[in-house]
């Protein structure tokens, strides 16, 4: 019998499943997010007594100022006015406070097994600035409903709401890459707690969030310029209220609070590893 002429098969190529650097980057990142993310389903109850803060803002504060004419720019309401830098004070509250979080991990031994992960600390700062914007997410959720509910003018055009949401991830990280910084220094809850007390009144008061920049004096005005609470809080305002607008321009707030974000995680990755120690 004759030999068959047909041709060989070509032997099989194996593609080189593994995963690229940044495709391994954002799984790491998001893995670390997910597991914060873990804990605030365990306790709704946390959602809860984060709004207590924003419900006496809005409905004590704000009704009282409401009744003083000339705080608000222009024709805005200030209940309008307030419900925006409510908003970014809700978020900044729960981020200033996320540092505690790595202290409990360091005590607890869980900081030792992420940092002789594979994983770089890049990405498990970055992690935990996420898991932050999406507590940051949560608090939105209750100033929406309550200001829905005070008559304020809120836009809701569904491109409004996802630049909220981008200026509150973005905004909510930004603090808590802070807070983790600052935890890595003091080391210590008790010092913490004391120093995030201390930061955190300055940081909203120096702000344009519960009045504008044109009744501060020239030196407050001059901290708030430097102050990336601002620039969320001129964000929110921009695209929140129905009449809103931007101070400074949202690609200048974006770019700001940006640029602080990545400045602070690179700081933040060196200080985070120095704390396993």
């Amino acid at each position: 019998m004759a030999k068959s002429d047909a041709p060989a098969a070509p032997p099989a190529i194996t593609a080189d499943r593994r995963p690229g650097r940044l495709e391994s980057f954002i799984t790491q990142t998001f893995a670390v997010a997910a597991a914060e993310v873990q804990k605030l389903r365990h306790d709704p109850l946390e959602l809860l007594t984060r709004a207590v803060q924003p419900v006496l803002w809005l409905m004590l504060f704000g009704e009282v100022m409401a009744q003083v004419r000339g705080v608000a720019p222009g024709n805005l309401p200030y209940l309008d006015f307030l419900s925006a830098g409510i908003l970014a004070q809700s978020a900044l509250f729960v981020a200033i406070f996320y540092g505690i979080s790595a202290i409990w991990e360091r005590d607890l031994g869980v900081l030792q097994r992420y940092l002789v992960s594979p994983a770089p600390r890049s990405a498990l700062v970055l992690g935990k600035a996420l898991s932050a914007g999406v507590r940051g997410l949560s608090q939105a959720v209750i100033v929406y409903i309550l200001a829905l509910l005070l008559g304020v003018g809120i836009d809701l055009n569904p491109l409004s709401i996802l630049g909220v949401a981008a200026a509150i991830v973005l905004g909510s990280g930004l603090f808590a890459t802070l807070s983790l910084i600052i935890a890595c220094i003091v080391k210590t809850r008790e010092r913490f707690m004391g120093i995030g007390q201390v930061l955190t009144m300055p940081i909203f008061f120096a702000s344009n969030a519960i009045y504008p920049l044109s009744l501060m004096p020239g030196w407050l005005r001059a901290v708030s310029h430097a102050n990336p609470l601002t620039y969320e809080v001129d964000i929110l305002r921009a695209l929140m209220l129905v009449k809103g607008a931007s101070d400074y321009g949202l690609p200048l707030d974006f770019a700001v609070l940006a640029a602080v974000t990545a400045a602070l995680v690179a700081i933040a990755a060196v200080a985070y590893r120095r704390m396993g120690y």
